[in-house]
């Protein structure tokens, strides 16, 4: 069963926030709030913030600037992620990805139905890995980005969470790189 073991130590991780719009501003910039306020209030650290418009290439093009970037382990971009034209996070995201993790969106649609029902199925939110930087990309509203939060980051970027969290596996995310 899924459960905090408080006999570990709290691991903070390092997480830039990415926010995918062509109308928002930092003072207007909701979800990104939202994220920025959840994960320094669990204790992890927020590395950087940033907005960029709806453009495939630009988008791809911040992923790879924090991807290269040792001090962030963690990116969670909003916006972007349905079905309309201008919606292509998630291809920026594939663009980018070393392995996807499938069942990142697969959870997030569980966790969408409990809460907005068949219209979970407009939302494309994806997971993945490149460069040993971890990479989330959640729906542009504040109520899905406290969802992805709430529900499924805070316990996998939580080293305490057992059975197993993303936080454990970090150190090894970039292995294949290190034997060459």
């Amino acid at each position: 069963m899924s459960r905090i073991d408080d006999s570990r130590a709290f691991i903070p991780v390092r997480i830039a926030v990415l926010t995918v719009s062509d109308t928002r501003s930092p003072s207007d910039d909701r979800s990104g709030q939202v994220l920025v306020e959840r994960l320094t209030g669990a204790g992890h650290v927020l590395a950087d913030r940033t907005i960029v418009r709806d453009d495939r290439d630009a988008i791809a093009g911040q992923l790879r600037k924090w991807i290269a970037d040792p001090a962030i382990d963690v990116v969670i971009s909003t916006g972007g992620t349905g079905l309309t034209g201008r919606d292509v996070t998630v291809e920026a995201h594939r663009d980018v990805y070393e392995k996807e993790i499938d069942a990142f969106g697969t959870v997030f649609t569980m966790v969408s139905m409990a809460k907005i029902g068949t219209s979970a199925v407009q939302s494309r939110a994806t997971g993945g890995v490149a460069g040993g930087t971890y990479l989330f990309a959640l729906p542009g509203s504040p109520g899905a980005c406290k969802d992805a939060w709430d529900e499924i980051l805070s316990l996998q970027l939580d080293y305490r969470h057992r059975p197993c969290n993303f936080v454990e596996i970090m150190p090894r995310l970039d292995e294949h790189q290190r034997r060459k």
